[in-house]
């Protein structure tokens, strides 16, 4: 079995302009083990270090001088050589739209400021989780032959549920953009599990979920919902409406592979 890379291992590039919170940042992960950190303080400085180091991690600040972090991600999402790179948010931010773009574009943490070390070392973990393969271990199907179907709206969060679930050994992902589209294909392919979305044009998450519930030969497939808010209220008795299990958009690798572990085995 393939050991799992300890966090020493791991290149970590910080973009934080603030020279007191990047004192503060880097002394916590160096605590949490880092030893290969490198620094920016604006987007045009964090490409130009990823050019020339590229990081496993990003820890970003919300606020720089020439843009955003959701400038930052959307840089490094879109293109093909960076797009696999994981990436932290550490933000005293917490107007829910400013924050959502990062959370489609499939942010490892989200982590507020002060954050506590145990988070930390959660969002430093996801990052090595996903940095090696490890199947996920079903008793009842082999995850190379399983058949998912991703439903959302955001390429960014396809290409990073996608990454997830594709380092767990399962390959054969059918992606649709909104619930219309999805019952489409259903009504062609054979599935094993539906992942899909909350918020989705056309058709959202809970029309989807009913139509398939409500769907003879579609009714039996397991769903597993993704929300960027997955404790707001009117998701609070998800399970009512059919869905299988809830899961937070800005999510660990670990949480998907138990969850995936419950509805399946």
């Amino acid at each position: 079995m393939e050991l799992m890379p300890s966090s020493e291992e791991l290149s970590i590039l910080l973009v934080e302009p603030s020279s007191t919170q990047q004192k503060i940042i880097r002394r916590a992960l160096e605590d949490a083990g880092a030893r290969h950190l490198y620094f920016a303080d604006s987007v045009k400085s964090a490409i130009y270090a990823i050019k020339e180091n590229e990081p496993d991690l990003i820890v970003s600040a919300m606020y720089l001088p020439d843009g955003t972090a959701e400038t930052l991600i959307t840089l490094i999402k879109k293109n093909p050589d960076t797009e696999h790179i994981n990436f932290m948010l550490v933000s005293s931010e917490r107007n829910r739209q400013q924050l959502e773009t990062l959370r489609q574009a499939g942010v490892i943490a989200i982590l507020p400021k002060p954050f506590e070390m145990k988070d930390l070392q959660r969002a430093i973990n996801a990052t090595l989780d996903l940095s090696m393969e490890q199947e996920i271990d079903l008793e009842l199907i082999d995850p190379h032959e399983m058949q998912v179907l991703l439903v959302d709206d955001s390429r960014l969060a396809q290409k990073h549920i996608t990454r997830v679930l594709e380092s767990m050994g399962i390959v054969n992902i059918d992606v649709a953009a909104n619930g219309a589209d999805a019952i489409t294909l259903m009504n062609d392919e054979s599935y094993d599990l539906v992942i899909t979305d909350y918020n989705m044009p056309e058709m959202d998450g809970i029309e989807f979920t009913h139509t398939i519930r409500m769907t003879e030969h579609l009714s039996h497939i397991p769903i597993l919902m993704v929300a960027s808010n997955a404790d707001q209220p009117q998701l609070a008795n998800i399970t009512q409406e059919g869905v299988d299990a809830i899961c937070d958009k800005v999510f660990e690798p670990e949480t998907l592979r138990v969850l995936l572990h419950n509805i399946l085995d």
